[in-house]
């Protein structure tokens, strides 16, 4: 058997010329019975092996819509996936296994892992893939029995498939392997800077580095599946809920830090250029002390939260 996909090199016939001479068939063998049947019985059994005849070519129609396909299978041998759109007729003894080459989303529920630091987070993820080659699909992973349907009270039917719970065995291959993918891509990032250098990546600040990451990894695990990925996109993080209050109040605390970093700053430039004013243009003359005052003074009423209270000296 070979073990790389092409195009169905067997007879095919177009359907509707077949239909019409399968109906010019079953026409011929009920005259032959009706008006030769006096002439002995090989009239009546020519008729009626006409229309068995009839009944296996019935068999061998079917039509492909637009990026649809159909996996040729004779006697458990490969002859060749069919991909050209419209009404045809092959053997009817070839198995004709019915696939969708259309592109599909998959949303990956958020799940729990540990990042580069070792924090608990909750990480979700979307996709969009496709079938790219059918038989990879159809004989390197075992899709077929996965595919079995099950019955509305849950008991599985084996041997019965359809193009939906060949799809549906697929995307169940895709979920299990974009859960790993998320969780080893995850797992080499910090969550945000607190726990990384500032030069590293993040999960937070370098989405589409890490949907690139996520892509190629989801690629190299699905290439034996015959499944590409188009897209893939983080759509849900977070602290998990056991460490969530932890880290909020850190967060807090990093901008209240960073925002007191920014009004001491702005306090000293501040104080320097009123001291700069106060001396160049001769408002008033201080000595050191009386300077270093003056900056614990401004720096408390430019520092504080609340407003300063003004106390006013009357003595001399």
């Amino acid at each position: 058997m070979e073990a790389k996909e092409f195009e169905f090199r067997g007879f095919k016939s177009n359907g509707f010329l077949m239909l019409f001479a399968n109906f010019v068939l079953i026409a011929a063998s009920v005259c032959i019975i009706v008006f030769l049947s006096e002439y002995g019985v090989w009239p009546i059994i020519l008729g009626v092996l006409g229309i068995i005849k009839s009944l296996f070519v019935w068999a061998g129609f079917f039509q492909l819509e637009p990026n649809e396909a159909r996996v040729m299978v004779f006697f458990g041998k490969y002859r060749g996936t069919f991909k050209e759109t419209g009404f045809f007729w092959v053997n009817p003894f070839i198995t004709k296994k019915r696939l969708s080459l259309r592109s599909r989303n998959l949303d990956v529920k958020p799940i729990k892992v540990n990042d580069k630091a070792g924090n608990p987070i909750m990480i979700g993820l979307v996709l969009v893939w496709k079938l790219q080659e059918t038989y990879k699909a159809m004989f390197e992973i075992d899709s077929q029995t996965m595919a079995s349907t099950q019955t509305a009270t849950g008991t599985t039917v084996v041997g019965v498939q359809t193009v939906s719970s060949r799809m549906n065995a697929f995307e169940n291959f895709v979920k299990v392997q974009s859960d790993a993918a998320l969780r080893q891509v995850a797992g080499q990032y910090a969550y945000d800077n607190n726990e990384a250098e500032s030069e590293e990546l993040t999960l937070r600040g370098a989405g589409e580095e890490i949907n690139h990451r996520l892509v190629n990894e989801l690629n190299n695990r699905l290439t034996m599946a015959g499944i590409v990925i188009s897209e893939a996109r983080i759509n849900y993080l977070a602290y998990a809920p056991e460490i969530a209050a932890v880290m909020l109040r850190r967060q807090q605390a990093a901008a209240v830090i960073a925002a007191r970093e920014k009004i001491v700053e702005g306090a000293v430039s501040m104080v320097k250029m009123a001291l700069d004013k106060i001396d160049s243009e001769g408002i008033a003359k201080f000595d050191k002390e009386e300077k270093v005052r003056m900056v614990s003074n401004l720096l408390v009423v430019l520092c504080a939260d609340e407003a300063a209270q003004p106390v006013i000296n009357t003595g001399n």
